[in-house]
């Protein structure tokens, strides 16, 4: 696709309308039936945002909110905003009203778009800065500031797309980060950022017109937004949206997609189920152990003579039933936002899941290193996009410069100052190693365990071991400053020993000193409701550690729970 000089984001899509009008672009189910807009369609209806924009009397570089599930709305808000060179601020629909409001008010955002007028009363005393919410669904009620949609948007004839305000430079989005150690900070996010994320993603890993996307990560969050959205309008593919995650499975199963855009979590789901499903030493359990194994071998180009006679037949039997599962196209599937465990690879891609892991953070409009199709080592997160230089500092922690490094963090310059150093060069946080061009990642900077005998544990390494047993439903690793790990665990089992004995049988390819000796069973799950986790589902730790303080002490104080050498 060409694009002007000092194009921007609304540029994609003028350039895509003008492409292929007549082409699919969206389907999304509108409870009772699945209704499919084509490009010229969503050009209409861009521009009817546009002017529903522009008689607010809104100037480019002000910001405009939004708090929407995944769905065409957020498209058309999205791309009208960008059009007039407004700023737009994408809220976790799950995320609580405090931290909503918080983001509202830091940004400064004067209009707010919402799914159900529902929401806003838990917002309305705290967001003192909107001026006008808009809602899709639900009663305006007498609140002067609150309008249904219907009656927001301009009736008539569609006027004309307008010409983009913005240049490259310009400030597009403001992204909060999702706030592990305390208060989100906004992202500064340029147009010519997030577009040329978009060309070098593209160019690494292509997508093309006739895929198409099923959309179910959250909007909000840049690996969706810039690899799911942005990325599909250029490549002309369609995406569907997802109806809930509790109706994943049936969508990916009736809608067929051909691209994923996911999370580790989900197949971590899917493992935990087929576990489940499967008797410790049955027949069904061997033959799946046996698909996966000879399955990773063939993909590792190891297989033996037994393993290609074998294969058909493992592939007919196991394999093609999980292929099936996922609608039978699936042609891509790209993994990010969290580290995809070793014992998850052999088992999908043993199975002949086309997996591709990436990596990248918020500030960096996110990816900076995928894996490509013909060049696939599932122990790396691949190697630099195009444009991105990578390196390790002396400590080992990543480093990152290049066209899609945010602008700053918004009214925040010292903790800009803290990411970005004065070469340019960003500072991920995250420790690795870089063989080949390949970045293998190894543990975080500050995430990072230290026991009173001064041997250091990553955290989520060991965490992410525990979780493949999947008795355990949430863990979480301490022991800073003691001389052994402990464990904060949700689980339905209720015997510590038992437990404890379990989660060291996970950790038995870590050194030694690696092992958990107390543990503290919670009764109370943690989510993004009561505040121990961010909107993407990863663990506030200081604030797990601040909540079970007492639970905490009370397990070390009893005499270690693991027999010595367990």
């Amino acid at each position: 696709m060409e694009l002007r000089d000092n194009a921007n984001l609304f540029d994609l899509l003028l350039a895509r309308v003008r492409a292929t009008p007549a082409a699919p672009a969206y389907r999304q189910f509108d409870g009772n039936r699945w209704n499919d807009l084509s490009w010229a369609q969503v050009g209409q209806e861009v521009a009817r945002w546009q002017a529903a924009f522009t008689r607010e009397g809104l100037k480019p570089g002000e910001r405009v909110a939004l708090c929407l599930h995944n769905r065409v709305e957020w498209v058309l808000f999205d791309q009208a905003a960008l059009a007039l060179g407004l700023v737009t601020v994408p809220l976790y629909f799950d995320d609580r009203p405090d931290n909503m409001a918080w983001c509202l008010n830091d940004s400064g955002a004067r209009l707010l778009l919402i799914e159900d007028a529902k929401q806003w009363p838990a917002l309305r005393d705290q967001a003192k800065k909107i001026e006008r919410v808009v809602c899709l669904e639900g009663q305006a009620a007498a609140d002067k500031k609150l309008v249904l949609v219907k009656a927001w948007l301009p009736s008539g004839p569609v006027p004309a797309l307008t010409a983009a305000a913005a240049g490259t430079k310009d400030l597009a989005s403001l992204v909060y980060t999702s706030g592990t150690t305390g208060r989100p900070k906004g992202v500064m996010l340029s147009h010519g950022n997030i577009l040329s994320n978009v060309v070098a993603s593209m160019r690494a890993i292509p997508a093309y017109t006739t895929d198409r996307f099923l959309s179910f990560l959250p909007l909000s969050h840049m690996f969706e937004r810039t690899c799911g959205y942005y990325s599909a309008i250029w490549a002309g593919a369609q995406t569907v949206y997802a109806r809930s995650i509790s109706l994943l499975a049936d969508d990916i199963r009736e809608q067929r997609p051909t691209v994923l855009i996911s999370v580790p979590r989900i197949f971590e789901r899917i493992y935990s189920k087929m576990q489940e499903a499967m008797a410790p030493g049955s027949l069904k359990r061997r033959l799946f152990e046996t698909a996966c194994e000879t399955g990773w071998r063939r993909f590792r180009g190891e297989a033996t003579w037994r393993d290609r006679l074998l294969w058909p037949v493992l592939k007919a039997l196991v394999a093609n039933k999980l292929y099936r599962r996922l609608g039978g196209r699936i042609r891509l599937i790209i993994v990010g936002g969290a580290a995809f465990a070793p014992h998850l690879s052999r088992v999908f891609i043993g199975l002949g899941l086309p997996i591709i892991q990436g990596y990248g953070l918020t500030e960096t409009s996110p990816v900076l290193a995928a894996n490509r199709l013909g060049d696939n080592d599932p122990a790396s997160v691949g190697r630099a996009l195009e444009g991105v230089e990578l390196r390790c500092n002396e400590n080992g922690e990543l480093l990152a410069r290049g066209p899609s490094i945010m602008l700053g963090y918004w009214n925040n310059p010292a903790a800009t100052a803290a990411m970005i150093d004065p070469q340019g060069w960003l500072h991920t946080g995250d420790v690795v190693t870089i063989r080949g061009g390949g970045v293998y990642i190894t543990g975080r900077v500050k995430d990072i365990i230290v026991l009173s005998n001064g041997e250091k544990v990553p955290p989520t390494d060991a965490e992410a071991a525990i979780l493949r047993d999947a008795v355990f439903e949430q863990v979480m690793v301490v022991g800073e400053g003691r001389p052994k790990l402990g464990l904060l665990v949700v689980s339905k089992i209720t015997d510590a020993a038992q437990l404890c004995a379990r989660a060291n049988a996970q950790l038995h390819n870590f050194p030694g000193y690696v092992r958990i000796s107390h543990i503290a069973r919670l009764e109370e799950p943690w989510s993004v409701e009561n505040g121990l986790l961010t909107p993407t589902l990863k663990l506030k730790r200081n604030e797990i550690e601040k909540r079970f303080a007492s639970q905490i002490e009370a397990m070390y104080a009893v005499s270690h729970v693991c027999k010595p050498g367990v």
